[in-house]
């Protein structure tokens, strides 16, 4: 068995913002197969479209139309895509200048391979088969096969923006972006011996040989002297809430009902505080000084939560320094 435990982790949540009318436009005209763009103080035309002028940072509204087709200015090839990315086979991710607009939009560009891309192409817009008001509105770029299209970018044509109210039956006013992230945490070998501790139901920490500080869950150095820390203590299990959060908001695929209390507990024997769920108690009889003790599920490798213990709450002197 390795002395070091790995494990693959995913870090998940849906990032919710409204958005303003500039944003608002851009998204509901990709919907309608528009591309729009903003027109900053000094004449340039910004794609995408920001909400304040990067010049000046004042506030700008000026909305102008751009072309469908464009050039690329820069690239780089994406030979193993990944969960969620535009196109499921290798790709080239490219910042494309549409036809009309002095800024760079990043996307996809659907090519055979590194060989088929370079800077200064014509590309133009693939749309996806359904639009909903996104980014993702645009499928990816693909290379123009239009007559002239596969030219440099000093033989296009001089390509004007057109300006445009922005308005559009029912915008969009607000988006939902997925956020993910997919990883493999190795926690070291101090941490390592912790989490197989936990397993046993038994919770150690390590000994600063300096301050002879005992830090739970243990880092394999002393936070405050910076020396290695070797020697193992066992702590616990029972310890003292020092301080607390009522949580109110649920978390996606996380089986607690709110309100519930998230609390920072002094371990008996250590001198640093972990944080874990108060559970068999109301959360509003939750308080500092409180005395709980740890509740393993059946075949849990780790405490559930801390339930009080029904002993008298802790004299405030005995933990201030931990909160």
């Amino acid at each position: 068995m390795s002395e070091v435990l790995t494990a693959p982790l995913v870090v998940e949540f849906p990032f919710t913002r409204s958005l303003g009318p500039v944003q608002s436009a851009f998204l509901t005209g990709l919907r309608e197969r528009t591309v729009l763009g903003v027109t900053a103080s000094d004449g340039r035309v910004v794609v995408p479209p920001t909400e304040y002028d990067p010049v000046t940072a004042e506030e700008i509204r000026d909305l102008v139309e751009v072309g469908r087709a464009g050039t690329v200015t820069t690239w780089a090839w994406n030979p193993s895509p990944r969960r969620g990315q535009p196109l499921a086979t290798p790709f080239a991710w490219v910042l494309v200048r549409l036809d009309g607009a002095d800024t760079a939009l990043l996307h996809a560009l659907d090519a055979p391979g590194p060989d088929a891309v370079r800077t200064g192409m014509r590309v133009r817009i693939r749309w996806a088969a359904q639009r909903t008001g996104a980014i993702t509105d645009i499928a990816c770029f693909e290379p123009d096969g239009s007559p002239g299209g596969e030219g440099e970018a000093s033989l296009c044509g001089d390509a004007q923006p057109a300006p445009h109210d922005g308005e559009f039956t029912d915008p969009v006013t607000g988006i939902t972006a997925p956020a993910r992230l997919d990883y493999t945490y190795a926690p070291g070998r101090a941490q390592s011996r912790y989490l197989r501790a936990l397993a046993d139901h038994k919770t150690i920490g390590e000994r600063c040989p300096s301050c002879r500080k005992v830090y739970v869950p243990p880092r394999g150095a002393c936070p405050t002297c910076g020396v290695a820390t070797a020697t193992q203590v066992e702590v616990g299990p029972r310890g003292t809430v020092t301080t607390f959060c009522i949580v109110n908001i649920k978390a996606k695929n996380l089986d607690i009902e709110v309100p519930y209390v998230y609390a920072h507990i002094a371990l008996d024997g250590a001198d640093l505080a972990l944080h874990a769920r108060i559970g068999g108690i109301p959360y509003d009889r939750v308080r500092m000084g409180l005395r709980v003790e740890p509740v393993w599920t059946e075949d849990g490798r780790f405490p559930d939560h801390y339930r009080p213990t029904g002993e008298p709450d802790a004299d405030y002197d005995s933990y201030k320094e931990l909160v």
